[in-house]
């Protein structure tokens, strides 16, 4: 059970980003993405971890 908690950050992470909930984008640790990668480039890089975090956690339920 303890795979849901990976599958709800991930899902956090990917609808804080698809919406662009201006605290979760100005948080400081996501602030060096922003900076480098532009909001749009660092919202594609939290949808994309988040997938990443979705997906593991369900591979590792699996096993």
């Amino acid at each position: 059970m303890w795979w849901l908690f990976g599958l709800g950050a991930g899902a956090f992470c990917i609808i804080c980003a698809a919406t662009d909930q201006e605290w979760f984008m100005n948080n400081y640790k996501a602030r060096f993405f922003v900076e480098h990668f532009g909001r749009d480039g660092a919202r594609k890089f939290y949808i994309g971890l988040g997938i990443f975090i979705c997906v593991m956690s369900l591979l590792c339920a699996m096993i």
